[in-house]
């Protein structure tokens, strides 16, 4: 059998702790040795079904042991991995097939079918996964120009404007090192998971299997249930949105969660008085971590979380981070612009359309859109996030792709989608319409019409019809 690195991470970890914890969920607590068996299971059913080497396979699944399973049976088989969101919609996995021409997609059936017809179903030790072909032929190799492709990702968990990350086996693996030399995780660990395992599969779960952190998966985000798996299972690190972090420092009881060693924040900004008030309530700092699907997770913030909250921290032994000007140099510290990194688990290609990394650096940087300042010591804080992105409790949204959606209505002519703060969520969608001469159009219609084809945390929350929208000079769209 031929060797998959990433694979390997798990064959390696049943090895050395077969019987340490490696997942609590609904289903109870598995064991590294059985979680290996178990994907091996599901890994020769795939085998039999015919999953090799140059496809492309998308796993759909609710958070737990079973997404695991199925992420790493599928790398197993030398195929290339798209972890998808149960709560995509059937719209949003059609733009995603269309995009990435997928072969095989396997789902847990927590979220809608993602293909009209089913293969066959593959049973697990608790519960199964629906497969199926789609339309693309295996001889159409996915992704060929990359050496051994091991995940992709669409960065907004669907298309909409993203390219499609391709990170390759090695890249995975130089990573996921990478970010243990700051996160220091190892087999005495269990991480509190609460975010949406599709969008942070690719450094965060595969690094707590490699080190042997248990994973102990709350089945919502709300603080009492937070609390509950934190304290049952003897959590060190929650990793959290801030979000979470909001919600568990607004908690009215008395609960603590003594065994908690670490907390960090990460997908969107967090707010200092959040901070502040998680560590009123808890007495332990809330660091955040800079992670970007580009390149994993360079800069995180342990050293100076009290002080500076609002920091990002500082870059991960191993990576450059430069503050840079329009001509891709270095500027001095204090002063605002380009945030740019270098460092090893560099994406390997966009997909869309196929470009290798190398033909997107900046003078070795990669660019990540965000407008950042550095002190003299290295402490980097992001200053401004890209203007079009638009940040749902750490989840990204494209205002083209809502726009877009918005514009298929009966009765809509044109659309333009924009953000406004929101003390919990952190930002929410504003949609403006233009509608056609005659026509009339209820805000509920819209909304329900937007949760049809989209994923919820994308439908507009605040809707209003305007007469006309602003265009520039080209004919293009003004945004805020």
């Amino acid at each position: 059998m031929k060797q998959w690195p990433v694979y390997e991470i798990l064959k390696d970890a049943a090895h050395q702790w077969p019987t340490h914890a490696a997942v609590h969920d609904e289903h109870g607590s598995i064991h590294f040795q059985q979680l290996f068996i178990e994907t091996e299971e599901l890994r020769n059913q795939l085998v039999k079904l015919g999953v090799k080497e140059g496809m492309g396979i998308g796993v759909m699944a609710a958070n737990g042991r079973n997404f695991i399973i199925g992420i790493f049976a599928a790398v197993g088989c030398g195929a290339t991995v798209m972890p998808l969101s149960p709560g995509l919609k059937k719209p949003e996995v059609d733009d995603i097939l269309n995009d990435a021409k997928l072969h095989v997609i396997i789902d847990d059936q927590s979220g809608i079918q993602p293909l009209d017809t089913i293969e066959t179903i593959i049973p697990l030790r608790n519960g199964s996964f629906r497969f199926a072909y789609t339309a693309i032929h295996e001889s159409v190799a996915f992704a060929a120009f990359v050496h051994q492709p091991a995940f992709i990702r669409f960065t907004s968990g669907t298309t909409g404007k993203s390219k499609g990350v391709i990170v390759s086996h090695q890249a995975v693996i130089d990573r996921v090192m990478a970010a243990n030399n700051g996160l220091e995780l190892g087999p005495g660990d269990t991480v509190v998971w609460v975010l949406p395992m599709a969008y942070h599969f690719m450094v965060s779960i595969v690094l707590y299997i490699k080190y042997g952190a248990a994973i102990a998966v709350a089945k919502d985000f709300l603080a009492a249930n937070i609390l509950t798996i934190t304290n049952r299972y003897a959590g060190t690190l929650l990793y959290a949105s801030p979000l979470q972090i909001k919600l568990l420092a607004a908690d009215k009881s008395s609960e603590q969660m003594p065994s908690l060693k670490k907390v960090i924040s990460t997908s969107a900004a967090i707010s200092p008085d959040v901070c502040k008030a998680f560590k009123e309530r808890f007495s332990i700092d809330v660091s955040q971590a800079y992670g970007i699907i580009e390149i994993g997770l360079p800069v995180l913030n342990y050293v100076k979380s009290a002080e500076h909250p609002e920091a990002v921290g500082y870059a991960l032994p191993g990576y450059t981070v430069d503050i840079l000007d329009d001509d891709y140099q270095p500027l001095p510290a204090g002063q605002v612009g380009h945030l740019g990194i270098k460092g090893p688990g560099m994406f390997d290609a966009y997909l869309l359309p196929p470009t290798p990394s190398s033909q997107v650096l900046r003078n070795g940087y990669f660019l990540t859109a965000d407008y950042a300042s550095k002190t003299a010591d290295g402490l980097i804080k992001v200053e401004g996030r890209s203007k079009s992105v638009i940040n749902v409790s750490g989840l990204k949204v494209f205002p083209e792709e809502v726009e877009a959606v918005l514009e298929t209505m009966p009765g809509v002519k044109q659309a333009r989608i924009s953000s406004m703060p929101h003390p919990l969520m952190g930002q929410i969608i504003v949609a403006e319409l233009v509608l056609h001469t005659g026509m009339l159009v209820e805000p509920e219609d819209v909304v329900t019409y937007c949760k049809k084809r989209l994923s919820s945390f994308k439908t507009p929350q605040r809707i209003t019809i305007v007469d006309s929208l602003p265009m520039t000079g080209s004919g293009k769209l003004q945004r805020h």
